[in-house]
């Protein structure tokens, strides 16, 4: 007698990570910087104390963009943390957009309260704001440095950090205080201001694609989501995995209005005098946020190799002090043949791991952190003259055995192909979660009704546009906002799906962070 019997499921493979991206992505978020020792909330509301490991991929961010600035003719320079409050009233657009982020200093020193602890004391004569950004003081700089059409352009970039008191916080997409890069440029004419708004969104689309290997759509931003005080705003927008947009840089073609406010004036040629033309563009460590949300899995963080702060770690492994002493000269020797080799900016960065755990904890913690290739090496690999390698790109108990000269004379090779294929599959993903939509039905089918308690597909639209702010708020039932109108487009006449005017441009539309 035999019985029909179900055939059983494969067991899941537990994941390093609880919960998985599929069950509680936020979480998911939050609990990958945690357990790749990336960042931590502060006892500071709001900001973060970013960890060794977390600082040195900014490092890295900031090591190539600040040789792509001084490549292009920018110089680095350093403005004040304070501003004074009337240098922000001579811009009202632009302290209208900031006033509600702004973090305020009234007191110069505290004194004692009787009874016990500490209050503030000496009230300024003018209140000074913590630089939410800086067009305004390093305005006041260009106004003293430039006299004549002889001195420009003038090209400044600025690593700094900026406060934006933030209700709702998550680290690094969104915390009260971060770190950024701040260009800042003034121009003799309006053309050469916008060919350099232009090219600066040239060098972030590239960084993103050659380094964090992740695709992004330039585009310009409706009139609504300008930089405050801007004429235009340009912006870079990647997919997450969560089918969410992130703008992951900005540049602003800021014409005289700045320049206008500081009193930016300059001698032309002919002996007259005009306002200079400015611009201003930026990113921040919200690109560590992007890196993580785009590439990493289940077990935790994936890295793009070129910015990850070690490209290989080697794991020795031995069971006495013979074999110990044995298999760390091996690794010392191997460390050195790495780090011999360029790639990228820099060369190969190299860890050998020797701490007293247990071998599979401390593999563990380097496919959390990322690291792109782990490499073992026992006794019986001496032996047979190989070492274990396992990428970071593939799943975590894959290893392959390969002979020392081959690996030494090949890693190279092998970053540089996990490299391209971290930036083809973002691709993959992004282009099969996009559409184009001309239906209002389709879009509403797209994002799902705000009532219907479940969660639609989402992704990227591709709809027709008209620059209109009753766009803003047919949107905002559905959380979905207008993300940029992409640059590389052909313009084909349509009607924008929420005014029916007539258009022939196209936006990207998407629930954001």
């Amino acid at each position: 007698m035999t019985t029909d019997t179900a055939p059983a499921k494969p067991a899941k493979r537990a994941s390093a990570i609880s919960p998985t991206r599929s069950e509680d992505y936020a979480e998911w978020y939050q609990q990958v910087i945690k357990e790749a020792d990336l960042a931590e909330n502060s006892p500071v509301r709001g900001c973060m104390v970013i960890r060794p490991w977390g600082y040195g991929l900014w490092e890295n961010i900031q090591h190539v963009l600040d040789r792509m600035f001084k490549d292009t003719g920018h110089q680095n320079a350093y403005f004040p943390l304070f501003i004074p409050l009337s240098f922000f009233e001579k811009e009202a657009e632009h302290v209208e957009g900031f006033a509600k982020e702004c973090a305020v200093v009234t007191h110069r020193r505290l004194e004692a309260k009787p009874g016990g602890g500490l209050m503030p004391a000496a009230e300024l004569e003018e209140p000074l704001i913590v630089r939410p950004t800086s067009e305004t003081i390093i305005g006041a700089s260009f106004a003293k440095w430039i006299r004549s059409y002889r001195d420009l352009p003038v090209l400044i970039n600025q690593w700094a950090n900026v406060v934006r008191w933030e209700m709702r916080t998550r680290l690094f997409l969104r915390t009260s205080e971060f770190l950024w890069q701040e260009g800042h440029t003034a121009h003799a004419t309006a053309e050469e201001a916008h060919a350099e708004t232009m090219r600066m969104l040239d060098i972030y689309e590239h960084f993103a694609h050659e380094y964090m290997a992740i695709p992004v759509i330039k585009g310009e931003k409706c009139s609504w989501e300008r930089f405050p005080g801007a004429v235009n705003t340009y912006s870079i927008e990647a997919m997450m995995q969560d089918r969410r947009a992130l703008q992951a840089g900005t540049s602003h073609f800021l014409g005289q209005n700045f320049a206008r406010a500081s009193g930016i004036r300059f001698q032309t040629k002919e002996g007259g005098e005009e306002l200079a033309w400015t611009t201003s563009w930026g990113v921040s460590t919200r690109l560590i946020g992007a890196l993580i949300m785009a590439h990493s899995d289940d077990d935790g963080l994936v890295l793009p190799p070129r910015l990850a702060p070690r490209h290989v770690v080697i794991l020795p492994i031995y069971r006495n002090d013979t074999d110990r002493e044995r298999v760390l000269q091996y690794c010392r020797r191997l460390s050195e043949e790495l780090r011999g080799q360029p790639f990228g900016d820099g060369r190969i960065e190299v860890e050998t791991d020797d701490r007293d755990i247990r071998g599979g904890e401390k593999a563990w913690y380097h496919v959390k952190r990322g690291v792109p290739l782990r490499v073992e090496v026992g006794p019986r690999d001496l032996d047979a003259g190989v070492v274990s390698v396992s990428r970071r790109d593939r799943p975590a108990g894959e290893r392959r055995a390969v002979p020392h000269a081959e690996f030494v004379a090949g890693v190279v090779g092998v970053l540089s192909e996990m490299q391209r294929g971290l930036y083809e599959r973002a691709l993959a993903f992004r282009s099969a979660n996009t559409r184009e939509i001309a239906d209002r039905d389709e879009f509403q089918a797209w994002y799902g009704a705000p009532d219907e308690g479940r969660e639609a597909h989402g992704g990227f639209a591709l709809s027709p546009f008209a620059d209109d702010p009753a766009v803003a708020d047919a949107l905002a039932p559905l959380k979905v906002t207008v993300r940029c109108l992409p640059l590389a487009q052909t313009p084909r006449p349509a009607r924008c799906l929420f005014t029916g005017r007539p258009t022939d441009r196209w936006a990207i539309f998407a629930k954001a962070y």
